[in-house]
């Protein structure tokens, strides 16, 4: 608990421990912590970069991996610098303002990167039952007004989070056990009565992620009955890799979410390390792994980038000559 006391005591201020219980280990963490951030970085600012350059690449599938791209870019922007700020500096307090403002955009972007999910489940699905239709259903008109249904929706939706806790006076203990500003552990901080914070939090994690792994899993069934009724073997396998990628991506966002968000309301009896450790997997896992899962499932995006990156490879000369 000393190493507090170097963060003075602010009314406007709380103060972010990090990882309680791994105070020591705090530098050890910052390792994997930035790497990881800075592969995601790396991975999606490439994908940008490709599909911004190859004409080719501007269709409905790939602007969607894009605006995925953006999500993963801005959700450790919201956690990592301060986070390693906490843990090279030992920088722990945020006003009250910031907390709120971090909250905010962070599960924003959450919940944004659910609905784009949600609408890469629907673009497969047109693409393997109804292709034929396809360019006239999802033209990239269409997939930008969906994506800001999407984003006005997460607007919409996080918005009373930090609006709910605002009206609340936070404790004489401002310690919040987190390295980011979660909305149920800001809450704990707080004097006022949290109900109506907890219901919602937890209503809007029920209702929208349950609704959208249900439009999910309804797309993805219609489109495994569609694969079924294909006779030649070929196009059964080409229809069912066209949607791995996309199985891989879910299947790292939404289990850590589920599993975090309830063990946070319910899991009493864990240490809060694990919780911790469990909400920043399901915050930061996802964006370093989503570049890689679509860099190595998607063969037209990986044979774009592999030119890009062999051409920067190439001595000068060479390259001059193969132009």
């Amino acid at each position: 608990m000393a190493a507090f006391n170097l963060t003075p005591f602010d009314p406007s201020t709380l103060i972010l421990a990090g990882i309680p219980g791994l105070e020591a280990a705090h530098i050890w963490i910052s390792i994997p912590l930035t790497m990881v951030y800075i592969i995601g970085l790396f991975g999606h600012s490439m994908i940008l970069f490709v599909v911004g350059k190859e004409q080719t690449l501007h269709k409905p599938m790939y602007l969607l991996l894009c605006m995925l791209a953006l999500t993963d870019i801005a959700t450790p922007i919201f956690i990592v610098p301060k986070a390693l700020c906490i843990f090279w500096f030992n920088l722990k307090g945020i006003t009250v303002g910031g907390c709120l403002t971090q909250m905010f955009f962070l599960h924003t972007s959450s919940m944004m990167h659910s609905a784009i999910l949600v609408t890469m489940a629907f673009d497969r699905y047109i693409a393997i039952c109804n292709p034929l239709r396809y360019t006239t259903i999802l033209t990239n008109a269409r997939i930008a007004k969906l994506g800001l249904v999407g984003l006005m929706r997460a607007v919409l939706c996080t918005l009373p989070l930090p609006l709910l806790l605002s009206r609340h006076p936070f404790c004489a203990n401002r310690i919040i056990p987190h390295m980011f500003c979660d909305h149920i552990a800001v809450a704990k901080v707080s004097c006022g009565d949290i109900t109506v914070n907890n219901m919602y939090g937890l209503v809007i994690a029920i209702v929208v992620i349950g609704l959208d792994l249900t439009l999910i899993v309804l797309s993805y069934g219609l489109i495994i009955r569609a694969v079924l009724k294909i006779s030649s073997k070929g196009a059964h396998q080409k229809a069912l890799n066209t949607c791995t990628a996309h199985i891989f991506v879910m299947l790292t966002s939404y289990p850590p979410f589920l599993f975090s968000t309830l063990t946070h309301r319910f899991g009493q009896g864990i240490a809060p390390h694990v919780l911790i450790i469990l909400a920043n997997l399901y915050f930061l896992l996802p964006p370093m792994l989503n570049p890689i899962i679509y860099g190595i499932k998607t063969k037209e995006l990986r044979d774009k980038v592999g030119k890009y990156t062999c051409r920067s490879c190439l001595p000068a000369s060479t390259d001059s000559n193969l132009t």
